[in-house]
């Protein structure tokens, strides 16, 4: 009986698909309004270009919202800039998703770990960055993205990393995570990688099915 929510049939139906677009726009929204307070000190001390690299896990449930949009209204066009266009964003919208849904339970947990007190929100963003990693995971087997599309999505995660760590733009820590920050950028790096390797891995089992 469950196994009717896990079928193409069921997650490809445009209400299912109507609501998580839902979810996830309004999810987006409020990401980027949590970041207000840091896109704001960017822009007054960092220059103008580093903004893009700031609002890390919106921006990837941006890439996933419109993915979304391409099975909503599947495009006319399966050539050319169309195509290469939807390949991109998929590809995004998986390793961003995986990448950063899991780093911020991940920094959430290990400022836990060393004394940072949970609230609600903690508890709140812990689900809502699990669920990001989760969905990205489980649509990869529809979307039209291929190995190709996963690099160079992962080229830019790379970049982002290096802009965060070399330019102090990275998501705010927890205060008792400030003395661990080399750890931190190791772990962030690899996390890249695995994310890459993880919608790999799904792609794989994809061309078996």
């Amino acid at each position: 009986m469950l196994a009717i929510f896990w079928s193409r049939e069921f997650l490809l139906s445009r209400p299912f698909l109507w609501l998580l677009f839902i979810v996830n726009f309004f999810g987006t929204v409020y990401g980027y309004i949590w970041y207000e307070g840091q896109l704001a000190e960017t822009l007054n001390s960092h220059p103008l270009w580093q903004i893009v690299f700031v609002p890390d896990s919106p921006t990837a449930s941006l890439f996933f919202t419109i993915a979304l949009l391409y099975f909503l209204f599947p495009p006319k066009r399966s050539y050319g800039l169309v195509m290469i266009g939807r390949y991109i964003i998929e590809g995004l919208a998986v390793v961003c998703s995986v990448k950063y849904g899991i780093w911020a339970v991940s920094m959430i947990l290990a400022g836990a770990w060393q004394g940072s007190e949970l609230n609600w929100q903690h508890y709140m963003l812990m689900a809502s960055h699990l669920g990001m990693a989760f969905e990205a995971l489980l649509f990869f087997r529809f979307m039209k993205a291929g190995a190709f599309s996963l690099i160079i999505a992962t080229g830019w995660l790379l970049l982002n990393d290096t802009v965060d760590y070399t330019f102090g733009i990275f998501p705010y820590l927890a205060d008792e995570l400030q003395d661990d920050l080399t750890a931190v950028r190791m772990f962030t790096y690899g996390l890249s990688i695995f994310s890459l390797c993880a919608g790999l891995l799904v792609l794989r089992f994809r061309k078996k099915v």
